[in-house]
Parts: structure tokens; C-alpha cells; sequence
């Protein structure tokens, strides 16, 4: 008995292989227009960073301001908007507040340009540059002050300004470790996770003060506070996306903190100094917030953080209620009869 080898359908075989050349090249291009986006995203905020519209603080004759507009219209135009206070001391406590960026004393003998290096050094630098060029067009003497001034340990702040990617990798990982030791109890994977959080704030503020000397002493534990209101405000939604919708809602969310959170975060150079509306973004979501509120807590004794402080505590009770929901949604055992 002879058999006849099968042969194979050449017209099939150029079909499959069409099909198989349009999803290859349908990948191709959608993984291209997604790292077109990538670069965007990571680049362009950098860019076009700068000052826009910040508040500076001014103590001068009606006269003066005039000029100092004028010397901001030409060193930096649409960089700072002019807030007058009545003497030195209020415009000092604005500053060290956080209700301004900085200011510009001006009299006869001269200016005095006011900063706070340690909430934003490109915004220092800027405000000093225009105080220079006010100085320059009136002919007088400039001297700058730093009133909040970077640690001598870390005077160019690369500790807090590094701190963007750690808080976002320490918001992921533990939801997969943690889901991963605990597959089958919610409330052990949960509890691990705020375990994580309060350890590694401790962890990451030791480390900023103690070996990159970023962090005075007496800011140790508000540091490891907002440290760890950080992570719990990003692992605990993406817990909650997880049980909610599976792995798809935490890639998403994942993906979420870390192609926008992490870029639009301003955490190096505060987020006034990314371009309008990508820095307002990126202090909504918990990495910027938990940047501003790291800041705020490790320089200003807390001023200007509690707006960051409401955004984290949002994130961890949003976070919170979707576990909830996820526990009232999985079916109950059934009593043996």
C-alpha cells in the first residue's frame, strides 16, 4: 500500500505568510508611535523647562518696580510675575513660607536679591540673574542672600533631586512581591505593603541624611514620613487596580507612574519649573507629590507641602477603597451543609 506525502498548500502558505508580514509591520509601527511618545514625554518637558509666571516678591518704590519690570521684561520676559510686600521681614517669611519663589529688595543703595536655593536652584539662579540685570541697568550694587540655602553635604542637591525613580520602583515592586508571597490572603499582602512603606521612608530618609548628608537631623522623620506616604500612595492604588480589575489594571497603572509620574514628577527642579500644565499634572499624580512634600518637609519645616500632603492621603484612600471593593465583589464559601 503506497501513501501520498502531503504537500503543502502554496496558496495557504503566501496567505499566512501576508498576514503574518502586516502584524509584524502593525507591531513595528505601533511600538514606534509608543516610543515617539516615550521621547516626548521624557524630553520635551525638559526642554521647554524654565521659569513661567513665577511669583517673585518685591520691596521697592513705585518708581523701582518700574525699572525692575523692565529689567525682567528684558533678561527674562514672562518669567516672573511681581508681588509687592511692605518691608524686608514680610517678604523673608513669604519666602521661607513658600508663598513666593524669591524677591528683590530695591533702594537707593542698592539691591538685594532674595533666594531659597533648597526649593529650586535653577529658579534661584534665575531669580539672581534678573537681580543682576536690575543692578546693572541702575547702576547699583547687588548682593545676593540665601535664605534657605542647600546642605554644604549636598550643595547641589542631587540627594532629594535623585529621588523620583527610587519612590516609583518602591511603589511597584512590593505589589508584586508581596501579591506574590500572598496569593491567597488580601489583607497579608496589604498589610505588607504599608509594612514596606513605613520601612522604606525610614530607609530612604536615613540614607539622604545620614550618607549623602542631603537631610538635617531634625528633619529625619518628617523626611521618612513623606517618604512613606509616597509609596504607600502609589503601591496601595495599584494594589487596588490589581484586585480590582487583575494584571491588566496594574500594568496600567504601572505604566501610568512610571512613563508620566516619573518624567512629570519636577522632583530635581520643583515642578513651577516645567512648562505650564505638564508640571500641574505631574503634582497630581504621587510621585510629584511626594517630591514637593519631601522638599517641603526636609527644608521648610513643612510649608508649602500640604497640598502635596491632601494628594498622597487621596491616592492611599483611593487605593484603599478599590481593595474594599475588590473584598465585597469576591464570592463568599459556602457553608458545608
Amino acid at each position: 500500500m503506497t501513501t501520498k506525502a502531503a504537500t503543502p498548500d502554496l496558496k495557504q502558505g503566501k496567505e499566512g505568510a501576508g498576514r503574518g508580514l502586516l502584524k509584524v509591520l502593525g507591531l513595528s509601527a505601533g511600538l514606534g508611535v509608543i516610543l515617539v511618545l516615550l521621547l516626548l514625554i521624557f524630553i520635551m518637558p525638559s526642554l521647554k523647562s524654565g521659569p513661567h509666571d513665577l511669583a517673585l516678591g518685591t520691596v521697592a518704590a513705585q518708581a523701582d518696580v518700574t525699572a525692575l519690570q523692565s529689567a525682567m521684561d528684558k533678561a527674562a520676559p514672562g518669567s516672573f510675575a511681581l508681588v509687592p510686600y511692605a518691608s524686608e521681614e514680610e517678604l523673608t517669611d513669604a519666602i521661607k513660607a513658600r508663598q513666593v519663589k524669591g524677591g528683590i529688595v530695591l533702594d537707593a543703595d542698592g539691591a538685594e536679591v532674595l533666594v531659597a536655593s533648597a526649593g529650586s536652584s535653577p529658579i534661584a539662579a534665575s531669580i539672581t540673574a534678573v537681580g543682576q540685570a536690575l543692578g546693572t541697568q541702575l547702576g547699583r550694587p547687588v548682593t545676593v542672600t540665601d535664605l534657605v540655602p542647600l546642605p554644604a553635604a549636598d550643595p547641589t542637591g542631587v540627594g532629594i533631586g535623585g529621588l523620583a525613580f527610587p519612590l516609583v520602583f518602591g511603589g511597584i515592586v512590593p505589589v508584586v512581591a508581596f501579591r506574590k508571597v500572598f496569593p491567597q490572603s488580601r489583607g497579608w499582602a496589604l498589610g505588607g505593603i504599608a509594612a514596606f512603606a513605613v520601612a522604606g521612608g525610614i530607609i530612604v530618609s536615613a540614607l539622604l541624611t545620614f550618607v549623602f548628608g542631603s537631610v538635617a537631623v531634625a528633619a529625619f522623620w518628617p523626611v521618612a514620613g513623606a517618604v512613606g506616604l509616597g509609596i504607600a500612595a502609589l503601591a496601595l492604588p495599584l494594589a487596588g487596580l490589581q484586585e480590582v480589575f487583575g494584571g491588566t489594571g496594574f500594568t496600567l497603572g504601572a505604566m501610568v507612574m512610571m512613563f508620566l509620574g516619573n518624567p512629570l514628577a519636577g522632583i530635581a527642579t520643583t515642578g513651577a519649573w516645567l512648562p505650564a500644565g505638564w508640571g500641574d499634572f505631574g503634582q497630581i499624580l504621587p510621585p510629584g507629590a511626594a517630591g514637593t512634600l519631601v522638599r517641603s518637609t526636609a527644608y521648610f519645616g513643612g510649608a508649602g507641602g500640604m497640598t502635596a500632603n491632601l494628594t498622597l492621603a487621596a491616592w492611599v484612600v483611593a487605593g484603599v477603597a478599590l481593595c474594599l471593593i475588590a473584598a465585597l465583589r469576591a464570592p463568599r464559601p459556602v457553608p458545608a451543609a
